[in-house]
């Protein structure tokens, strides 16, 4: 063969294997590609079915409408979450541990449940209307249970609810206002009636008095002429009788009256008890202790670090340094017994704001913001009166102070309070102490070995008799009544109480 020839064969040749390989590496290629390609396609189909799962296609192109502007470094899922958490907060207040949404809604309305069945006994419950069904949802599925958290609790409207309770305390309130009002002018009468009779009481004592002395000096000029008496005539001597006869039966006259007037004044004691007894089972009368359980501030800040808390009152709400007040928790309120779960001190003050260190606090329950404090004492709007009696023992030995009244009338009016000596109307609460002891009274021996026995006796008896009367007063004219623990607790001092020199 010639060469020219062999040599066009041999390329032609080769001009074949390069097409073949290189058609195998495509087809090879294509082949790889396809695969791929199968691959990438089920993947997105995969993914598109995740997605459809968290969110439809129409949900998914008005995403921006549904979640509104993202929070930043949080996805529109983490920014529905974060919003959601924050409802859960403001309805509960208390912090959102980490759990499903579910779960979160669940809990809300089981915290809510309680809440309504209170409400329902005030006011009627607001229920708002079927949510309408979304035709774009997916249908439930049959065969999962329905949730029995969803079935129980109706579809309240808060904001409803809210409002209807603050109008109904509204309405308690005027109602309250219009009693105490009522009261006090029962009050006003009662003690005008009460001071009508005291001095009716003394105007008769004074005249008893008075014909007294004169049948004493009657009976003593009779003495004194006796001897002329005798000697004159019985005529003469029946006119002195007639006298000293019409003299008696004056002084036993005024005592008839005096008598009278006394059981008229039981007897209009008795019927105002009895129309206050009416008014009473017509509407019960106000609780008198309701201002003790009304709070003067809250706890707007805890800094458990330094052991300070910060309260809004100020030196606008006449705050001063030394001030203390108890603390009671914020939806408990302030128990009957006013033991409080924290007692404060305050040391600085601001307009506005003043921060106060914490005295003791129960570790069990700690203080937290919006939590209520309050002091029986102090008041930003007017000076309470205060009535003292009784004997305390202030240190603890079992023994009374002899002067333990006149410390904790100093307590009073170190932190703005007013101390009187009697109850009347305008007696706001009585601290009441052990009711004072008589000794036996002494005898004359006893007062021949100790010439101040009887002086003594007789201080003390006053003192109990005082005691008594103060006591009954104070409870016919319906004035709280506090002893002497209960009323450290109401004050915020009975952490301080204790110390040396406190009182």
């Amino acid at each position: 063969m010639p060469a020219g020839k062999r040599r066009q064969s041999n390329a032609m040749l080769y001009t074949l294997i390069t097409f073949v390989a290189l058609f195998v590496i495509a087809t090879t290629a294509a082949v790889i590609y396809y695969v791929k390609a199968e691959d990438f396609r089920t993947q997105a189909a995969e993914r598109q079915e995740e997605l459809n799962r968290l969110v439809s296609q129409e949900e998914n192109r008005n995403i921006a409408g549904i979640v509104g502007t993202r929070l930043p470094g949080h996805s529109s899922l983490g920014t529905v979450i974060e919003h959601l958490d924050e409802m859960v907060r403001v309805v509960k207040g208390t912090p959102v541990r980490v759990t499903s949404a579910e779960v979160k809604v669940a809990e809300t309305k089981q915290a809510l449940l309680p809440l309504f069945e209170r409400a329902r006994a005030h006011v009627t419950l607001p229920v708002a209307p079927p949510t309408p069904v979304n035709p774009d949802a997916a249908e439930a599925d049959p065969d999962q249970p329905a949730d029995p958290n969803a079935a129980a609790l109706p579809r309240i409207v808060l904001t409803t609810l809210i409002s209807d309770l603050v109008a109904e305390l509204g309405k308690v309130k005027q109602e309250k206002a219009a009693k105490e009002q009522e009261l006090n002018s029962l009050k006003g009468r009662f003690d005008d009636a009460i001071a009508v009779m005291e001095q009716t009481k003394k105007d008769l004592t004074a005249k008893v008095s008075e014909y007294e002395q004169q049948v004493k000096a009657i009976e003593t000029d009779y003495l004194a002429r006796r001897g002329e008496v005798e000697q004159s005539s019985k005529e003469q001597l029946g006119v002195l009788q007639g006298d000293l006869q019409k003299a008696v039966a004056n002084a036993r006259q005024l005592n008839d009256d005096l008598l009278r007037t006394q059981a008229e004044y039981n007897v209009v004691q008795g019927r105002l008890q009895q129309a206050v007894t009416q008014i009473s089972d017509i509407r019960p009368a106000p609780d008198k202790e309701a201002r003790a359980f009304t709070s003067d501030g809250r706890i707007v800040l805890v800094d458990q670090a330094a052991n300070v808390v910060h309260i809004d009152l100020g030196t606008d709400d006449r705050v001063y340094q030394g001030l203390t007040f108890s603390v009671y928790d914020r939806t408990a309120g302030i128990p009957r017994d006013g033991k409080p779960k924290a007692q404060v001190e305050i040391f600085a003050i601001d307009p506005k704001v003043s921060a106060a260190r914490v005295l003791s606090w129960d570790r069990k329950n700690p203080i937290a913001t919006g939590d209520l404090v309050a002091n029986l004492i102090w008041d930003r709007d007017k000076q309470n009166e205060f009535v003292v009696t009784g004997d305390f023992d202030l240190d603890g030995d079992k023994r009374p102070d002899y002067d333990a009244a006149t410390r904790i009338e100093a307590l009073i009016r170190r932190w703005g309070g007013v101390v009187s000596q009697k109850v009347t109307g305008e007696t706001d609460y009585m601290i009441l102490g052990a009711e004072p002891k008589v000794p036996p009274q002494p005898t004359a021996e006893m007062q021949t070995a100790d010439p101040t026995a009887l002086e003594r006796y007789e201080a003390a008896r006053q003192r109990n008799e005082q005691y008594h009367q103060l006591r009954e007063r104070a409870e016919a004219l319906c004035v709280p009544i506090y002893s002497f623990d209960r009323f450290l607790f109401f004050t915020g001092y009975a952490a301080q109480a204790s110390r040396p020199g406190a009182l």
